[in-house]
């Protein structure tokens, strides 16, 4: 068994991608194709702690080997986190690749840019997915879905495949080359110390070995054991603060169905007062139809030469009442 340092922490993970022979050895593996050379983008690499996120990008160009034995310059975004976050962030940063003037190849005759893979690493699972690696690939299609087998650049710079990697799928398995290589993420074999792994190394062959030696030297480095004891304040302030922030949540959600039990009362309230309201108007209806019948009665009786005296007495009505109706 072999102790190296844990790169879900993004101390240890830079360290590991800025060893160009190790990064190639990954990204080969991963996108399996052959990369003839790879540079990582001087200042491309970035940290994000914000609220729930812990954040860290990569950018490489790099020239890829395809199938057909034909090379292309692509260039390969890769982001790590190890906290549920939102898609939106991974949008805003490769949208900043989409608008990255330097992005583009100028020929005579048009500009267009570089293709894109994006390469996600997770430590956090996603509903419904249970395999540790998942390539999303396009393809060319006609109107019969049949496949069209060329390229444009134009498609190419709009468009863009990618890696997923799912780090708590791995669960110490090993059914092929790429998961093993992917072991050294597996948080099954964290130690105690969070801020290391023991691995079998008999299981790596010789040529991916140099990614364990990297590893092992990030064990050993005073700074990079510092950073990751950094990181854990880090995220440790962010847990306390988002506890705090679920419990005030909470407390939001309960004076909000507080206030909406009380909305739902008044409106009740509202209600049976427009009924009550409805049922005096019908009342003041029917008394001032009632009124109008009398007064009209009353007129009627008049003009018939009736006294008020006797229209009083025919109608129950005083002889006043009689008089201010007339």
């Amino acid at each position: 068994m072999t102790i190296i340092a844990n790169p879900i922490y993004d101390a240890v993970f830079k360290y590991l991608m800025e060893d160009e022979k190790v990064a190639r050895i990954l990204l080969t593996s991963l996108l399996k194709k052959e990369i003839i050379s790879l540079e990582m983008r001087r200042h491309e690499y970035s940290t994000v702690h914000l609220d729930k996120i812990s954040l860290f990008r990569l950018d490489f160009a790099a020239r890829i080997k395809n199938a057909d034995g034909t090379e292309n310059l692509v260039l390969i975004e890769l982001q790590k986190t190890w906290l549920p976050t939102e898609t939106l962030r991974f949008r805003q940063y490769l949208g900043t690749q989409y608008l990255d003037k330097s992005n583009m190849v100028k020929k005579p005759e048009s500009q267009y840019g570089l293709p894109i893979i994006t390469i996600y690493i997770l430590g956090h699972p996603l509903e419904n997915l249970t395999e540790p690696v998942i390539y999303v690939k396009r393809r060319y299609l006609d109107y019969d879905d049949q496949v069209i087998n060329e390229t444009n650049p134009f498609i190419e710079s709009l468009t863009h495949d990618a890696v997923i990697v799912l780090l708590p799928n791995l669960k110490g398995r090993m059914q092929n080359r790429l998961e093993r290589l992917l072991s050294i993420f597996d948080q099954e074999y964290r130690m105690k110390d969070e801020h290391y792994l023991e691995l079998p190394i008999e299981d790596f062959p010789q040529e991916e070995q140099p990614v364990l030696i990297r590893l092992l030297k990030a064990a050993a480095s005073p700074n990079i054991r510092r950073n990751m004891d950094i990181e854990d304040e880090i995220i440790s302030e962010i847990e306390a603060r988002d506890t705090v922030i679920m419990v005030k949540n909470k407390e939001i959600q309960k004076q909000e169905q507080i206030i909406e039990e009380k909305k739902q009362t008044i409106k009740e309230k509202e209600e049976m007062i427009e009924k009550k309201e409805g049922i005096i108007e019908k009342k003041k209806q029917i008394i001032r139809q009632q009124e109008q019948i009398i007064r009209t009665t009353i007129r009627m009786l008049y003009n018939q030469n009736i006294s008020l005296q006797d229209i009083a007495r025919q109608l129950s009505l005083s002889e006043e009442k009689v008089l201010k109706m007339l």
